[in-house]
């Protein structure tokens, strides 16, 4: 919806909310459910709905609790039966600097403000701890804004008396808490408000009227920046983020028209001010490529002036960093979809950014679910892209960092298969090795990743977070499976999951409860390579029957029929679609992989 989408009118969603959200509910999009804990130290109702709001538009339904006002402390603490029976699935804990109640005084010691500031680090530090023993679940936790006076002036951000620096020390010490926990493979986010609040303006953010007259800690026009941030953070945790950028030539990487000018009359590099824009631009979409996100060209041009253009000596991006180059004189909506398809991706998972409206709205019209970011200026160009929030990171795994390379492969790996004129003589070329084995601590975050990305080859589309995945591999019940493909090209990475659950009277029968692969590794025998190695775990551990679930969504169509293609038999189908397969292994199991040599 693009009323939800940055850059957004915030009085207008304010005003509008209960009619977006009727609009929201009925375009009958497919969500997945979960379950949100709102603990406030403020007013929380219209940040709540708000929130649902930007979450239903991300393809999310959530269901909230909200804690009573002000009691976000007890509520963690002192876990109401309310809010134990709601088992959330993320706690969102909204405070500010104005649940700060002991700041430092003029006649302090320093070691008087040491341990105040040990005081509120470890109140909170406390509370985060009990409702992870509690809950289970992931955590988002506001840092602090900063404060709306300063009582000395410059000075408060300096002398150890200021509340200015208190709250840097403050969210210093909440910055460390949180990359500890990714450290030790927890789920715990800031929501940085700081960061925030200065962007909005602190000044207007700050406004003392809405907290003495309503108790929120905030203006009520930000309240959408705030939500739209926090629901950044959840669908990203549920693997809702774009995962590419797919993006126009002229006027949006260079100045001017390359056709036209020629590539010495574009505007790009240090000599004009205008130049110095579009190169700024070009090092942060390069940079884009660090954190994993895709990069492609979709431009009305002739292909050797595109080239001609990337290879600027002054530009910082080169063709080498596009996993696709579409630049003709098709429409740029089938250019789009053409790039989708190569790379194996829902055309709603990449985004398009091009200065002209007009391509804008054909692609996007054309192309429902695809974000285009309304650019206007190119000195805009960065801060639209970047609030958008479109690439929110809440893990970088190196699987991450090396996605473009493994896009790139993948391309190679196309080009090999068109010279090939037998399907298996390919697949032996690309002399693949497979290392399949229960779920590793190591791979975690990718594992949930994974599960949370993974919306084509998803046979019963069951999201997990981190948290989730360790509780599943401890648990005896489960055969656990996470295979990684390597190949001449290159290492894709962890690309299949697997999830079996063992269950009946005699403990005789597995019930595949998750069975998803990445799009990139289709066709590999990587599905067979899986199969086997469930086979056989299940094997030994006295299974006889193995049970496949498909759960249909507008999605995952194209694994309607993969338990069949895996020997499986179907014995059930209910009224929405749902389908249950069943495969003997009593009597044996031939192995199916042909291609992949596994590696133990």
């Amino acid at each position: 919806m693009k009323d939800l989408e940055y850059p957004f009118d915030g009085n207008y969603i304010m005003k509008k909310k209960r009619s977006l959200k009727k609009a929201l509910l009925a375009d009958g999009s497919d969500r997945i459910h979960k379950k949100i804990a709102v603990l406030g130290g403020s007013t929380t109702h219209d940040i709540i709905a708000v929130l649902e709001l930007f979450l239903l538009n991300f393809g999310i339904e959530p269901e909230f609790y909200e804690s009573e006002y002000g009691q976000y402390w007890q509520d963690a603490m002192f876990p109401t039966d309310e809010l134990l029976s709601f088992s959330p699935d993320i706690i969102f804990i909204h405070t500010s600097n104005r649940n700060i109640l002991d700041y430092p005084e003029i006649g302090d010691t320093a070691p008087e403000v040491n341990a105040k500031l040990e005081k509120v680090f470890s109140n909170f530090q406390t509370m985060w701890k009990k409702l992870s023993e509690t809950f289970n679940c992931p955590i988002i936790q506001n840092n602090f804004e900063m404060p709306f006076f300063r009582l000395m002036g410059n000075r408060d951000g300096v002398d150890i008396h200021g509340r200015l620096r208190f709250i840097h020390r403050l969210n210093e010490r909440f910055a460390d808490h949180a990359s500890n926990c990714e450290t030790a493979g927890e789920s715990f986010f800031i929501n940085d408000i700081n960061y925030l609040s200065a962007c909005y303006g602190l000044d207007e953010w700050s406004d003392p009227q809405a907290w003495h007259m309503y108790k929120y800690a905030l203006c009520i026009p930000a309240i959408p920046c705030l939500s739209y941030n926090v629901a950044n953070i959840i669908k990203s945790i549920y693997g809702k983020n774009k995962k590419g950028l797919v993006l126009d030539l002229d006027n949006t990487l260079w100045g001017g028209v390359v056709g036209d000018d020629g590539v010495d009359g574009i505007e790009i590099g240090q000599e004009t001010s205008l130049g110095q824009v579009y190169s700024e631009f070009q090092n942060y979409v390069k940079m884009q490529k660090d954190i994993g996100v895709i990069l492609a060209v979709d431009s009305k041009n002739e292909h050797e002036n595109a080239i001609a253009g990337l290879n600027h000596p002054d530009g910082a991006l080169r063709p080498d960093d596009f996993v696709s180059i579409k630049a003709n004189w098709e429409p740029k909506s089938e250019n789009f979809k053409s790039i989708a398809k190569d790379l194996s991706l829902l055309p709603e998972s990449l985004v398009f950014v091009d200065d002209n409206p007009a391509e804008r709205e054909i692609v996007t019209a054309q192309l429902p679910g695809v974000s285009a970011p309304a650019l206007d200026a190119p000195e805009h160009y960065i801060r639209y892209i970047d609030h958008g929030g479109y690439f929110e990171v809440t893990s970088l795994s190196e699987d991450d960092k090396k996605r473009n390379e493994m896009y790139m492969a993948n391309r190679k790996r196309t080009e090999l298969l068109e010279s090939f004129a037998d399907y298996g003589e390919y697949l032996t070329s690309l002399e693949m090795e497979a290392q399949i084995g229960p779920f590793d601590k190591m791979y975690f975050p990718r594992i949930a990743q994974l599960t949370n990305k993974s919306n084509q080859f998803n046979l019963t589309t069951r999201r997990y977070s981190q948290d989730d995945i360790e509780k599943a591999a401890e648990d005896e019940g489960n055969i656990t499976l996470c295979g990684r493909l390597k190949d001449k090209f290159g290492d894709n990475g962890i690309v299949s999951l697997a999830i079996g659950n063992i269950r009946g009277e005699v403990r005789d029968e597995l019930h595949i409860v998750l069975w998803l692969m990445s799009c990139r590794v289709l066709k590999r025998d990587m599905e067979f390579a899986m199969m086997d190695e469930l086979v056989a775990a299940a094997l030994e551990n006295g299974i006889s029957s193995i049970f496949g679930y498909y759960y249909p969504t507008a999605k995952n169509k194209m694994v309607k029929d993969f338990y069949l293609l895996q020997g499986f038999e179907k014995i059930s189908e209910d009224a929405d679609g749902n389908l249950t397969f069943r495969l003997d292994i009593s009597g044996g199991y031939i192995r199916k992989n042909k291609y992949i040599k596994i590696i133990r």
